[in-house]
C-alpha cells in the first residue's frame, strides 16, 4: 500500500503514463531486436539462385541459414577392404547367399554390419535373420530378409542404369540409408488411396479431401497412382487449338489433365523444397525450349520411379504381411522423390554415399581400385 499522502496527491495531479510507457517499451523492444539480428543474423535471410535468362524472374529462392539435414549426423560409413588373393568369399563362407556371393567375407560382413545401422540399428541382425541370436543366417522365413535382399538389388540397379540421375552433378549415389535413414520403413513411400471421397464417383471421387499424396491440398490425389506408376502423360496445355479434339484422344489434354499435373508438380516441389522456376519458365510451362537443364534431370527421375516401383517393389507384394500393404487395395508401399529427397534439393545434401560401397554401386563385380591404388 502506498502512503495516504502520495495517493492524494497523485489523485489532485492525474497524469497519462501509457502513450510514454508503451512508446518507450516500443524503441525499446526495436533497439533489442537490432541487437539480436546484428548478433546473431536475420534468421529468414534468403538468397537466390538463377535458373533462366535474366530480366524474366526466373530464380530459386532459398533460406541461407536453412538448418542441414539432421540425419546426416547419423549416417554411419566405413571405408572398404582391398581384397587380397585367395580371400574366402562370403558365397563360400556362409548359406544361402544369392546376392553379394561374390564379395569378400571382410566386406560381405562389413556391408551387413552398415546395413543394420541404416535400416534396423534397434533390432540389429535378428530384424532379418530368424536365428541371428543362434548365429543361423541362411532361414528366410523372415519377409524382411527377402525385402531386404531385392532391396539390396534395387540400389545396385540404381547406381548402375539410372546414374545419368543419382550422379547428375557429382557422384553421390544412393544406398540403403537414402531412403531409411535408421527407420525400418522408409518415411515418404505411398499407396494408391483413390477414390477419395466415398460418396462421389468419377473425377470428383480422386480430389477435394487433403492427403499426404496431394500434399495435403484439394488437389487429386492419384496424380502419385497415374505418374509414378502408371505410364500416362504429364500434361497442362500448349498454344494448339483444341476445338476439334475428342476428349477421349489420350494425346489431348483435358483439365483433369491439367488438375494432375499441378498435383504432381506441387509434390515435386515439396519433396525437393524448390518452386516451379527450378525446371521450367513459369511464363512457358508449354515451351521445352525453355526449360531448364534440371528438367531433362527429372525427366529421367520420373521414368526411373517408374521402373523401380513396378520391377522392384510393387512386385514384392506378396511377400509383405498385410499390415504392411495398402489400405485400399492391399499394394504394396511405393517410393517417390520425396522418399529420398526428404524435402531437400539434393538427398543427403549432396553427400557421396557410394564412395565406401563399392558392393552397392553395381550389379556386378564391384570396383576396388579407389583402395588398392
Amino acid at each position: 500500500m502506498l502512503p495516504k499522502w502520495f495517493n492524494d496527491w497523485n489523485n489532485g495531479n492525474p497524469t497519462n503514463i501509457f502513450g510514454p510507457a508503451i512508446l518507450v517499451g516500443a524503441l525499446g523492444a526495436a533497439v533489442f531486436v537490432a541487437a539480436m539480428l546484428v548478433t546473431w543474423g536475420q534468421p529468414y535471410q534468403l538468397t537466390s539462385i538463377q535458373t533462366g535468362p535474366p530480366g524474366i524472374g526466373m530464380a530459386v529462392v532459398e533460406r541461407e541459414n536453412r538448418p542441414a539435414d539432421p540425419t546426416i549426423d547419423e549416417y554411419y560409413t566405413e571405408a572398404p577392404y582391398a581384397p587380397e588373393p585367395g580371400e574366402p568369399l562370403a558365397g563360400e563362407v556362409y548359406e544361402n547367399v544369392q546376392v553379394l556371393g561374390d564379395v569378400t567375407e571382410a566386406n560381405f560382413l562389413r556391408l551387413m554390419n552398415a546395413i543394420t545401422l541404416w535400416v534396423a540399428p534397434e533390432e540389429g541382425c535378428a530384424y532379418c535373420h530368424a536365428g541371428a541370436d543362434e548365429g543361423i543366417y541362411a532361414d528366410d522365413s523372415l519377409y524382411t530378409k527377402v525385402v531386404g535382399r531385392r532391396m539390396i538389388q534395387m540400389t545396385q540397379v540404381i547406381n548402375e542404369e539410372w546414374d545419368a540421375h543419382v550422379n547428375y552433378n557429382a557422384q553421390v549415389g544412393v544406398n540403403c540409408y537414402t531412403c531409411h535413414r535408421g527407420q525400418n520403413v522408409p518415411s515418404e513411400i505411398w499407396f494408391r488411396i483413390d477414390p477419395t471421397v466415398e460418396v462421389m464417383e468419377g473425377w470428383g471421387g480422386v480430389q477435394n479431401l487433403v492427403t499426404p499424396q496431394s500434399q495435403f491440398t484439394s488437389l487429386p490425389s492419384d496424380a502419385l497412382y497415374r505418374y509414378l506408376y502408371e505410364d500416362n502423360r504429364i500434361t497442362v496445355h500448349d498454344l494448339a487449338s483444341r476445338v476439334g479434339d475428342v476428349p477421349s484422344d489420350p494425346m489431348s489434354p483435358t483439365w483433369q489433365d491439367t488438375e494432375r499435373t499441378y498435383s504432381l508438380m506441387n509434390y515435386f516441389s515439396n519433396s525437393l523444397g524448390v518452386n516451379c522456376v527450378f525446371c521450367h519458365n513459369s511464363r512457358a510451362f508449354y515451351d521445352p525450349t525453355q526449360f531448364t537443364p534440371q528438367w531433362a534431370n527429372a525427366s529421367l527421375a520420373i521414368e526411373m520411379v517408374r521402373d523401380l516401383n513396378n520391377l522392384h517393389l510393387e512386385p514384392l507384394r506378396d511377400v509383405y504381411p498385410p499390415e504392411r500393404l495398402g489400405p485400399i487395395y492391399a499394394d504394396a508401399p511405393k517410393g517417390a522423390c520425396k522418399t529420398c529427397h526428404k524435402g531437400y534439393n539434393k538427398p543427403m545434401q549432396g553427400l557421396n554415399v557410394i564412395a565406401d560401397w563399392p558392393e552397392l554401386a553395381t550389379t556386378g563385380e564391384p570396383d576396388y581400385s579407389a583402395v588398392t591404388q
